[in-house]
């Protein structure tokens, strides 16, 4: 995986603890579908801003999310490209153990052909 200045990798290990917690996997849900601020976010959970607002900064520490100021306003912003680098890493574990079962297939059908 190749890393640029303008948009470094997210923190495989940190990302994938984020994603762990079931409101900052609807978050990131939320965020596929638009801009939104912490209030905003807020709205269908039972939780105050400022909960919100700590999950939010979980995100950003791990480079899923990324908050602009507006004026007043300062909307979060979900970073899909960097959702692509995780499921690039998931894609890759996936190909191994692929290739590893295929691997195990043929031995054991060389072996029975013995």
């Amino acid at each position: 995986m190749s890393t640029s200045l303008a948009a470094p990798e997210p923190d495989l290990d940190l990302a994938f603890a984020a994603l762990g917690d079931p409101v900052r996997r609807a978050l990131v849900t939320r965020l596929a579908q638009s801009d939104a601020t912490v209030g905003e976010l807020a709205e269908p959970f039972d939780l105050t801003p400022q909960a919100i607002s700590h999950h939010v900064g979980v995100l950003r520490r791990c480079g899923l999310v990324e908050q602009r100021r507006e004026g007043t306003r300062r909307p979060c912003r979900l970073r899909a490209d960097q959702l692509s680098v995780l499921s690039g890493w998931i894609d890759e574990q996936r190909r191994a153990w692929d290739d590893r079962l295929d691997a195990l297939e043929r031995h054991l059908a060389d072996g029975a052909d013995r």
